[in-house]
């Protein structure tokens, strides 16, 4: 699949588009699942000006709308975070999470468990790694779920009253 973002802004003198594609990842490829391409141009005659690597404003954009919803939509007194899956974005939003909130818990599960292991091992912190995802839910004020999953993996049986859900 292909995303296109197009943007134009007067003030900064530029027209810029992202272009990003994404597919389910296969376990025996190095490809990554989503692949982004920042373009900018010059808006008074269209010529091509630079072609960057749009992997990092794609992590740190994302995570970032993410906590700009958490800070206006989770309970006052959230303590529990969740996310759903140890990818690109579950990096990218545990780390803009834990420096603009404080959690006093962090849960992670992912479909493949040495994942979520390796994220756990990999982050500055504690973070408990559930076995399921329904564990992970329990209890959570704030939950995440970054992955290409394409069958429920969340429900909402399992959330708690009051809870916020960043879903990508």
């Amino acid at each position: 699949f292909l995303g296109v973002m197009p943007a134009y802004s007067a003030a900064e003198d530029a027209l810029t588009t992202k272009l990003v594609t994404f597919y389910e990842h296969k376990k025996d490829s190095s490809v990554p699942s989503h692949q982004a391409t920042v373009l900018l141009f010059d808006p008074r005659n269209g010529s091509l000006k630079a072609v960057l690597d749009g992997s990092v404003i794609t992590a740190k954009r994302t995570a970032a709308v993410s906590a700009i919803a958490t800070k206006l939509l989770k309970p006052a007194f959230a303590e529990v975070l969740c996310i759903l899956g140890a990818g690109v974005q579950a990096y990218s939003h545990y780390d803009i999470f834990m420096e603009l909130f404080t959690f006093k818990e962090v849960r992670i599960w992912n479909r493949t468990k040495e994942n979520a292991v390796k994220f756990a091992n990999s982050v500055n912190g504690p973070v408990q790694v559930c076995s399921s995802a329904q564990e992970a839910v329990t209890g959570a004020d704030v939950i995440i779920t970054v992955t290409m999953a394409t069958t429920p993996i969340l429900f909402g049986d399992w959330v708690k009253p009051g809870a916020h859900i960043n879903g990508m």
